[in-house]
């Protein structure tokens, strides 16, 4: 590889007479160093020596040139040409008695055909039929290539739902044969692998997994702990899908609780309780209970997460389960193990009611003698929230008060916070917080101070306006009287102030001030600034994987980032209204309401690459056009693109032109349109086309070569949407905005849509409407496709300021027809309504 170019020749010359000689261990290394240095063309030269090889009686030799061969298919198309040419020496290699030679020729045979299924679904069937191959690699490998060929069958839709792989196609039949029968071969490996595969077919009937999980139950017992291991991690993730399945090994998976290999005790823990019944989780608890004070904390977290499930598929056994996961917050453990039990107890009272107050109690005595700040301030918060809610709410006085007393700043503080809370929320009790929240107004910490010398001025005033009158506690209530609640009056400030959330998040809240300042003449506005008064802002899309790993145990991203120490990278948010803002003509036509993404108009590869923003107003869209010149000879000059189209809404009312565009260079072009409110939206396709003078300059000096001369270049047809006037914004409470609204102006429809997935019709649905999805329901959780129907929430600003919320329910048929949509549409105007349920098409 190094060496001078013109003495390549020698080497090769000098390799390939090696790959002639007698002694074998020359020519393997000889083909091995070959397959690394020669190109397409010299390979052309050596092809009649490496199909040699290829079947030669040595293993050695023949192992080497498929390895190579191997290498030489991946490294560049022409290679690739070539060693296709060498599928028949490929094939009777394959009958070698060498068990490698006959592993390394199904490797090679699968990169020649793994593009081309039919002939991929002919060689499986061969070599499972013939039964030529003696090599257990080789027949781990036709194991998996059967595999991933019943994959497809079901994934790419040939295999209709609700049918078996022995009463489906012709191949399905035979593949899951022969990964039957390979349940039976001598090799441990072999029988493994056709197992797994098996247990991962997807939607796989339990009488055709019945036969895998035989043989892995008999592997739970192999004196080997690489085959245990191998066998309890495969029945662990059979028990998610088949937890029946998994139950009748559920004798030797409590065997292997004491196992040495503390992985293996760890999985046939998690796997029990999976499987477990309501009657077996007291006694599996007591297990437990020995043999998580021996295994280190990364092993404690996938045991709390088990039992997490665990109490979601039994909540009857819900205080046993949560007063476990309690006991184990008092004992020795990491911040991670604690966090994990934490969380899973806030998950558990979101999901199971029940465990409010029991969790809350067990909550409030790990906090005392709490040594993670962390924690101690999320619980806290926790308590803010729920300990008003709860039946007793006094109880929970003391503990969060010896916080203010014990512990350090960022704690009092919370603490002092959480007070706060309380007192607004029960009025019986703000006289005694009040004592206990001027304690704090000495304090040293300026936060704690401050939010304490808030919480008193705010309930001093509500306790002088609202004055609490305890119920007489020797009268008796009528029996239809309802009991007196302990809660604030309407208009009660204390209330207000403390339990009252902004209308958006703080994130929304700096993107739309940002976006007011540079408003023009924003600053100069004698208008009050309010929240209705800022500039709608659009939620955008997230990294997935940081959300999920916080929220698979109730946790928060923002606790994750401060715990690991990393620093949450935000990317800023351009604005892209700044280029309209930018031009006084456009700008002097008030405020853009939203901005879309950019639209392609042209391919990429083109010479004048073209894209379009849509910038909307109440009466007004300015569409912007990044125009790049991808001609090297060629400056465009006075560039517009001119649009065209039908309709009654719509009208082009002027353009700014892109006075110079070099090589290279991006310029806007803007084209403005009327729209009429008068009448109704309805979607409207323009044809676009871009106009523009070419001079030719030297590409060398950069000089002009030549006068403008006008040329028309065609582009894609521009779609103005309904979805376009609808901004993406979120609403804290769906449910709670969704009473608010009413269904004065509602709108139900009724949609058949031509989709052979749920998946794929929720998100035609966000897209066609341009709303925000809320609740976490943009998303069908995996698994869960096509079983049963799947409602979206989604909210909205429609142009001129209007509240919209939705609700879909989206089923997939049972006949595989396609995919009914119900929708009920909301909002204070029932045009917009209309208008938003018309934009499913």
């Amino acid at each position: 590889e190094t060496c001078d170019p013109d003495d390549v020749i020698i080497v090769t010359s000098s390799l390939t007479k090696d790959m002639t000689c007698d002694v074998d261990l020359y020519r393997a290394n000889a083909l091995r160093v070959l397959a690394r240095i020669v190109d397409a063309a010299m390979l052309g030269a050596i092809e009649r020596y490496v199909k040699q090889a290829l079947v030669d009686s040595s293993g050695q030799v023949s192992s080497a040139a498929l390895v190579s061969a191997t290498h030489l298919f991946e490294r560049n198309p022409e290679s690739a040409a070539i060693v296709k040419r060498w599928i028949s020496e490929t094939t009777e290699a394959t009958s070698s008695p060498n068990e490698m030679v006959q592993f390394h020729a199904m490797q090679l045979l699968y990169q020649i055909k793994k593009h081309d299924r039919l002939g991929m679904q002919k060689l499986v069937t061969q070599f499972s039929q013939r039964n030529t191959l003696k090599s257990p690699l080789a027949l781990v490998l036709l194991v998996r290539y059967t595999a991933k060929l019943l994959n497809d069958e079901v994934t790419e839709g040939r295999m209709t739902s609700g049918t078996s792989f022995q009463n489906g196609s012709t191949f399905a039949r035979s593949g899951y044969a022969f990964l039957e029968a390979s349940l039976r071969h001598k090799s441990e490996m072999v029988v493994y692998e056709a197992a797994k595969a098996i247990c991962a077919l997807p939607n796989i009937e339990p009488q055709e997994l019945s036969p895998a999980v035989n043989v892995l139950q008999l592997f739970l017992t192999s004196p080997k702990p690489a085959v245990r291991f191998a066998a309890m991690k495969t029945v662990s993730q059979v028990a998610v899908g088949h937890p029946r399945m998994v139950s009748k090994c559920n004798e030797d998976l409590e065997a292997l609780i004491s196992d040495a290999n503390r992985s293996i005790a760890t999985l046939a823990i998690t796997t029990l309780l999976k499987t477990g019944s309501e009657n077996s989780i007291d006694r599996l608890l007591k297990q437990i209970s020995v043999f998580l004070s021996e295994i280190p904390d990364e092993y404690k977290i996938t045991i709390v997460r088990s039992l997490q499930r665990l109490c979601l598929t039994y909540p009857a056994k819900h205080r046993v389960l949560v007063g476990f996961l309690s006991n184990f917050l008092r004992e020795e453990g990491g911040f991670d193990f604690k966090r994990s039990i934490v969380n899973s107890i806030i998950t558990l009272i979101k999901q199971v009611p029940e465990t409010t107050e029991s969790s809350l109690l067990h909550l409030c005595e790990f906090i005392e003698d709490c040594e993670f700040t962390m924690l101690s301030t999320q619980i806290l918060h926790l308590l803010g929230e729920l300990g008003p809610g709860t039946q007793a709410p006094a109880r929970y006085i003391r503990f969060i008060y010896n916080r203010v007393i014990l512990e350090n700043s960022a704690v009092r503080a919370a603490a002092v916070a959480a007070l706060s809370k309380f007192a607004a929320r029960c009025p019986s009790l703000r006289t005694s917080i009040m004592t206990l929240l001027k304690r704090s107004l000495d304090d040293e910490d300026d936060e704690t101070r401050d939010r304490a010398s808030v919480a008193v001025s705010v309930l001093k005033g509500a306790m002088d306006e609202f004055p609490y009158v305890a119920p007489d506690e020797d009268a008796e209530p009528a029996p239809e009287e309802e009991p007196v609640q302990d809660a604030p009056q309407a208009g009660d400030p204390a209330a207000f102030v403390l339990l009252q959330g902004l209308p958006m998040s703080f994130d929304r809240l700096d993107r739309s001030l940002r976006a007011y300042v540079k408003a023009p003449a924003a600053l100069e506005s004698a208008e009050q600034l309010t929240f209705s008064a800022l500039p709608i802002v659009e939620e955008y899309a997230e990294p997935e994987s940081a959300a999920d790993d916080a929220g698979d145990m109730g946790g928060d991203a923002a606790l994750m980032a401060a715990v690991t120490g990393e620093k949450e990278e935000k990317k800023e948010v351009v604005d892209p209204a700044a280029a309209v803002y930018a031009i006084p003509e456009l700008a002097s036509l008030g405020r853009v309401f939203r901005s879309s993404p950019p639209t392609e108009l042209s391919e990429e590869e083109t010479e004048y690459v073209v894209r379009c923003i849509k910038h909307v107003m109440p009466e007004h869209i300015i569409l912007q056009f990044l125009i790049q010149n991808t001609v090297d000879d060629q400056r465009l000059v006075n560039c517009t693109v001119a649009i065209e189209g039908d309709s009654e809404c719509f009208e082009v009312a002027g353009e700014v032109a892109a006075e110079n565009i070099k090589y290279g260079e991006t310029v806007n072009a803007f084209t403005v349109v009327t729209r009429n409110p008068e009448v109704p939206l309805a979607p409207c396709n323009f044809e676009c086309v871009l106009r523009f003078g070419i001079v030719q300059v030297d590409t060398k000096t950069g000089e002009d070569e030549s006068d403008p001369f006008d040329e028309e270049y065609p582009l894609e047809e521009l779609e103005l949407a309904t979805s376009d006037f609808m901004a993406k914004v979120s609403v804290p409470d769906f449910r709670q905005g969704w009473e608010q609204v009413g269904n004065t102006n509602e709108v139900l429809e009724k949609f058949a849509l031509q989709f052979k997935k749920q998946d794929d019709a929720v998100a035609a649905v966000i897209d066609f409407l341009g709303m925000q999805p809320c609740d976490g329901t943009g998303h069908i959780k995996p698994g869960e496709g096509g079983k049963k129907p799947h409602m979206l929430h989604l909210s909205g600003v429609f142009v001129g300021g209007t509240q919209v919320l939705a609700r879909a329910q989206v089923a997939a048929q049972g006949d595989a027809s396609g995919v009914l949509l119900k929708i009920a549409v909301r909002s204070d105007d029932p045009d917009v309504s209309r208008m938003v349920a018309d934009c499913i098409r």
